[in-house]
């Protein structure tokens, strides 16, 4: 059977608290098997006969929207985009200096056009980002809550739901759950 990763946005985020081990086993409980969980962010792992990204996506989104209660966003990659993922931004050479956080925002389709020039011309001081397929590649020198290019602003430019992770943790799930 197909597996998925899922990026959930906005679990874990005062004041809206999802706890993972009730995450999977709704999810369990709900036909998907093999469900894990991967530190507290809404990273998941699941298993499925579902064959499509779209529909494992919406299937996903409304079960633990109508479970928790709020919305919750859900960006899907098979474990072979993962891992082509992973290995393409780390052959990214950093537009900043080589102590640049990088952070990948994984967006639920693909971006609006006008909104990736609008993304790869970002020239903020300490900012930098760069489009890649469905993602985003963000690159930082300054801390990130006093970015500008926040997961509001891609989503605005994208015009379709993200998601943000550091690329340590997608590093991390391609390693654990990539192809």
């Amino acid at each position: 059977m197909p597996t998925f990763a899922c990026f959930l946005r906005a679990v874990n985020v005062k004041p809206r608290w999802v706890k993972m081990e009730l995450l999977r086993k709704h999810l369990s409980d709900n036909g998907f098997t093999a469900v894990e969980t991967h530190i507290q962010s809404g990273n998941v792992l699941v298993t499925t006969p579902m064959r499509s990204v779209a529909r494992v996506q919406a299937s996903v989104h409304d079960l633990l929207s109508t479970e928790f209660g709020f919305d919750i966003p859900v960006i899907v990659r098979t474990p072979a985009q993962l891992s082509a993922l992973a290995k393409e931004v780390d052959g990214l050479p950093s537009p900043l200096s080589a102590e640049a956080r990088v952070y990948v925002t994984l967006a639920a389709g693909p971006p609006d056009p006008a909104g990736v020039v609008a993304l790869d011309g970002w020239h903020q001081p300490g900012e930098r980002a760069e489009v890649r397929g469905s993602d985003v590649v963000l690159w930082l020198d300054v801390p990130s809550h006093e970015a500008k290019l926040t997961n509001a602003r891609i989503e605005r430019l994208a015009g379709t739901p993200v998601t943000t992770r550091d690329l340590k943790v997608i590093r991390a799930l391609a390693e654990k759950w990539g192809a």
